[in-house]
């Protein structure tokens, strides 16, 4: 079997890679002992590159066409190879193929909530997801950085870092941008643009590119939704009276024309209407007490009774005259006429008034 793999390495002259796969990043073409023919073709597909890697050094990359490989187009490889005369026999190198194209749909999303501080809730726990795609953006860098002698290096072996500095880099912003949580929403696709300029540095860094961040969610916990959605409906319900007695009315035109459930409709019938004279009760303000009675008067004038008046009009009658200290009064609860000087609330009407003047002597 070694001497057939040796063979099949030797009628290699055409060098390439199909890919079948959604997730591949690098590819490493499979020869034997790493042989490759001297003019061999070398087809590098859209979407790909070809590199070239001598004794652990990267020697040659290769954009999308076709090439014969020989020295005038492997400047580097002839170089570190020592070829100055040329070559014609099998030469050693590994090739690999590197996807440029784009990977999307590569998900992202916080593991645990972010605590963070709401102005309308106050401490509050979020949690976020989207999706981001990326690319391939220094062959040479990716292959130093990442995969190394990895002969299939998928995205999976890179997304889980990739997602670790997205989370923190979003959860640091979140915090600092102080937005509201209800209008998080509104502000996504500024979000997703953030983003993009805050992690495309870090992504550099690895020979990948950050084309698209999209953030999908931003969720509050379930609690906080559900007080939510029951504020939500009683702003739907409006008058919670009006809508008892619209329930209450269903339920007895549904009563009156199935006769057999009458009974039962009407208990529903009353329970409701029940329900709405307590929605009524609940949603108007109480009733203040009554307005308490001004105090009335009688008073006695020449032997005739006037009146009745109130404390202003007695006190503007003491002020005039017209109702002195024994001016006899009477008002409801009193057992008979007194002067207006033993009343109680009349009394102290007196003492701005001076009393009248003795006789004078003859």
């Amino acid at each position: 079997m070694a001497i057939w793999s040796k063979l099949r390495g030797e009628l290699v002259d055409i060098v390439e890679w199909i890919d079948d796969s959604q997730d591949t990043l690098v590819y490493r073409f499979q020869r034997y002992d790493n042989q490759i023919k001297y003019r061999a073709q070398l087809v590098v597909r859209e979407g790909q590159a070809a590199a070239f890697v001598n004794q652990g050094r990267l020697a040659d990359v290769f954009l999308p066409g076709r090439y014969i490989l020989e020295t005038d187009n492997l400047p580097i490889l002839s170089t570190l190879q020592g070829w100055k005369h040329g070559f014609s026999s099998p030469f050693k190198a590994e090739v690999y193929f590197v996807s440029t194209r784009q990977f999307t749909d590569l998900k992202w999303g916080t593991k645990n909530p972010l605590m963070l501080r709401d102005q309308d809730f106050g401490l509050v726990r979020l949690r976020a997801f989207g999706t981001y795609a990326i690319r391939v953006r220094d062959t040479a860098v990716l292959l130093r950085e990442l995969v190394g002698t990895d002969g299939h290096y998928t995205t999976s072996e890179i997304t889980a870092q990739l997602r670790n500095v997205i989370v923190s880099r979003f959860a640091d912003f979140l915090g600092e941008s102080s937005i509201p949580a209800l209008d998080l929403a509104s502000n996504y696709d500024e979000l997703g643009a953030f983003m993009t300029s805050r992690v495309k540095p870090e992504f550099n860094a690895y020979g990948l590119e950050l084309t698209k961040f999209l953030v999908e969610n931003i969720s509050l916990p379930e609690e906080v939704e559900s007080a939510l959605d029951k504020r939500t409906s009683m702003g739907a319900v409006g008058n919670l009276g009006a809508f008892s007695q619209f329930q209450a009315a269903t339920a007895v035109e549904a009563a009156a024309e199935n006769p057999g459930t009458a009974g039962s409709a009407v208990g529903m019938g009353m329970g409701l209407l029940m329900g709405s004279q307590m929605g009524q009760a609940a949603t108007q303000p109480p009733a203040p007490p009554p307005i308490p009675q001004a105090t009335q008067f009688f008073v006695a004038d020449n032997g005739q009774q006037t009146g009745p008046f109130d404390m202003d009009t007695v006190a503007e009658h003491i002020r005039q005259g017209q109702v002195t200290r024994d001016t006899l009064v009477w008002q409801s609860g009193m057992p008979q006429w007194a002067r207006a000087a033993d009343v109680e609330g009349l009394a102290p009407l007196f003492a701005a008034v001076p009393p009248p003047l003795p006789p004078q002597a003859p």
